[in-house]
């Protein structure tokens, strides 16, 4: 029978210890992951009417606002009026000049406001690259203010963005 040398004996303990080792940590770090990647369980608002959408109110719904301005100053020149309406019910629809627009509105507390799931038609058009900012101005609305027959929209960073007016 043959023996073995300790110092081989004491190299094969940390390498198998150096496995062990890393194997738990591989372990370690896929549980992390996990944790992190994780949704918070989805729960349905309790109440008598959390199956009814909630009704939206205010000046800005069920009223037709014409563009007046991009930014604070630019006025620019479409085939038709770039324009859109809320619904109480929280869908919004319109025209950006080229094409028209459909999606979702929702008015929070301090005057915010958010677009969400705009979809455009996608008719040829000259003036695109300007449809295209009246819509990004829409997806960028943070905020609103509505000073007479004026409504301007705010970006995040207070900036105004853009300006629209009541229709007549």
């Amino acid at each position: 029978m043959t023996q073995r040398a300790p110092g081989k004996q004491t190299g094969r303990l940390r390498q198998g210890l150096r496995k062990h080792l890393q194997l738990a940590g591989v372990a370690a770090s896929m549980a992390l992951l996990a944790a992190c990647s994780s949704a918070p369980p989805v729960t349905s608002p309790a109440g008598p009417d959390a199956s009814s959408p909630q009704k939206l109110s205010g000046e800005v719904i069920d009223q037709r606002w014409n563009l007046l301005l991009i930014g604070t100053h630019e006025r620019i020149t479409l085939p038709a009026p770039a324009h859109f309406r809320i619904a109480p019910d929280g869908s919004v629809s319109g025209s950006d000049g080229c094409n028209r627009f459909t999606g979702n509105v929702s008015l929070g507390k301090k005057q915010r406001i958010d677009f969400d799931e705009l979809a455009t038609t996608r008719k040829a058009c000259p003036a695109l690259d300007d449809a295209k900012r009246v819509t990004d101005m829409l997806e960028n609305a943070y905020g609103y203010l509505i000073d007479h027959d004026r409504l301007v929209f705010f970006g995040p960073d207070s900036r105004v963005i853009g300006g629209w007016r009541k229709a007549n």
